[in-house]
C-alpha cells in the first residue's frame, strides 16, 4: 500500500469499482488496503458485500466474521455478517444477529426496517412484521422502509398490505422498481430486497396500484455493466477450517472413547441399563458432533470435505471416523455384545491418531 494511501481510500476506490461491475478489481483494492491495515472493520465489512454481490458467500462469510471480531457493536458489520450467513443457509445465527440489531437501534430508521428484512430472512414471523412496521413508522417517507414492508408482508403471504406497501414505496421513489437490476454495493440491501420483492411478485401479484401515475418498471434502468466476480478468495480461511476440523475430530472421538467405556463398565451392574445409556448418549454425541462440525467452520461443510479428500486424506479420514464412532454406540445399544463398543473405540483412538499426526506433519 502507498504510504499516503489510507484504508478509506482505499474502500472508495473499491466501491467505485464495484459499481462498475469489477468485483474482482474491487477485491483487490481491499486487499491492497488490509495488508497495512489486516483489522480494519471498514475494510472487511465492504469485501464481506463485495462477496455478497457476487454470490460468493462463504468468502462473506468469513471476512464479515473477522469484521465482527474487530468491531463487534458496529452496525453495517452486524449488517453484512447477518446476510453472509443467510446466504450460507445458518438461519439460526442470522436470526440472532438480526434480532441484536433491532434490539441495539430501536429508533433508527435504518436499523429497524434493515433488521426487518434480515429477520424475515431467516425467521419470519410477527417480531419482524412489527419492525417492519416501526422501520416505516420512524421514516414514513423513506421508500425502502415501505419495499422492506412489503417483503417480509409477501413472505408471510399477507398480500394486500405487501401490495399496498410496495406500491407506496413506488410512489415514494419509482426508480425502486428497478433496484434490482443495480450494479455495486453501495445500495446493496436495497437491491436485495428488491430482489426478494421479485421473487415474490407473482405469488403475490404485486403491481403499481390502479390509476396510480407510476412510470413502467424498466423506464429508468440502463443496461448493467459485465460482472466479473473474484477469481479468489481476499482471505486465505484453510488455516482456520483445518483448525475447525481437527477440533471437531479430537472432541467428538474423545467423547465417544469415553462414553464406550462407561458403557462396558456399566455391564458390571446391568447390561439393558448400559445399552440403553450408550444408545442415548451415542445420538447426543453425534449430534454434538454434526452441530459443532457446522457451526465451527467457516465454509460449507462440503467444500472442506472435498478439499479435504483431494488434499489431506488424513484429515479427511478422521472426520468420517468420527462421525462412525457414535453410530457403533447405536449398534451397541441395538444388538448388544463388546464388539460394537470395542469397534467404537477403535475408530475414536484411529481419528486421534490421524489428527495428532496431521499436526505433527504440519
Amino acid at each position: 500500500m502507498e504510504p499516503d494511501t489510507t484504508p478509506e481510500e482505499h474502500r472508495e476506490r473499491a466501491l467505485l469499482l464495484a459499481d462498475l461491475g469489477r468485483y474482482d478489481e474491487a477485491a483487490d483494492e481491499i486487499a491492497a488496503g488490509l495488508t497495512a491495515a489486516p483489522r480494519e472493520a471498514g475494510l472487511l465489512a465492504t469485501l464481506a458485500r463485495i462477496h455478497l454481490a457476487a454470490d460468493q458467500p462463504a468468502e462473506a462469510l468469513a471476512a464479515a466474521e473477522r469484521a465482527a471480531v474487530a468491531e463487534p457493536g458496529n452496525l453495517a458489520v452486524l449488517v453484512v455478517r447477518s446476510m453472509a450467513l443467510t446466504d450460507s443457509r445458518r438461519f439460526a445465527d442470522a436470526a440472532g444477529v438480526a434480532a441484536e440489531i433491532l434490539t441495539g437501534w430501536p429508533d433508527d430508521a435504518y436499523a429497524q426496517r434493515t433488521g426487518a428484512a434480515l429477520l424475515s430472512e431467516s425467521r419470519n414471523g410477527q417480531e419482524a412484521l412489527n419492525a417492519a412496521w416501526n422501520g416505516v413508522r420512524i421514516a414514513p417517507t423513506d421508500a425502502e422502509a415501505h419495499l422492506v414492508l412489503a417483503v417480509v408482508a409477501a413472505r408471510l403471504r399477507l398480500f394486500d398490505l405487501a401490495q399496498r406497501a410496495y406500491g407506496e414505496a413506488l410512489e415514494l421513489d419509482p426508480v425502486i422498481g428497478d433496484a434490482g437490476r443495480d450494479t455495486g454495493i453501495v445500495r446493496f440491501e436495497r437491491r436485495r430486497w428488491a430482489r426478494a420483492i421479485e421473487d415474490l411478485a407473482e405469488e403475490a401479484s404485486l403491481g403499481v396500484p390502479p390509476g396510480a401515475d407510476i412510470p413502467a418498471p424498466g423506464a429508468f434502468a440502463s443496461p448493467s455493466p459485465p460482472v466479473v466476480v473474484p477469481a479468489h478468495p481476499v482471505l486465505d480461511v484453510s488455516g482456520e477450517t483445518t483448525d475447525a476440523v481437527g477440533e471437531t475430530a479430537r472432541y467428538g472421538s474423545g467423547g465417544t472413547i469415553v462414553a464406550a467405556v462407561l458403557a462396558a463398565a456399566m455391564t458390571l451392574i446391568n447390561v439393558g441399563i448400559s445399552r440403553v445409556w450408550a444408545g442415548f448418549i451415542g445420538v447426543l454425541i453425534f449430534g454434538a458432533v454434526v452441530f459443532w462440525f457446522r457451526g465451527r467452520l467457516p465454509e460449507p461443510a462440503g467444500v472442506v470435505m472435498r478439499r479435504l479428500r483431494s488434499g489431506d486424506r488424513r484429515l479427511a479420514a478422521a472426520v468420517y471416523l468420527t462421525f462412525a464412532a457414535p453410530l457403533f454406540l447405536l449398534g451397541y445399544a441395538v444388538v448388544g455384545g463388546p464388539a460394537p463398543l470395542v469397534a467404537g473405540m477403535v475408530a475414536g483412538a484411529v481419528a486421534e491418531l490421524l489428527v495428532l499426526a496431521g499436526r505433527r506433519r504440519r
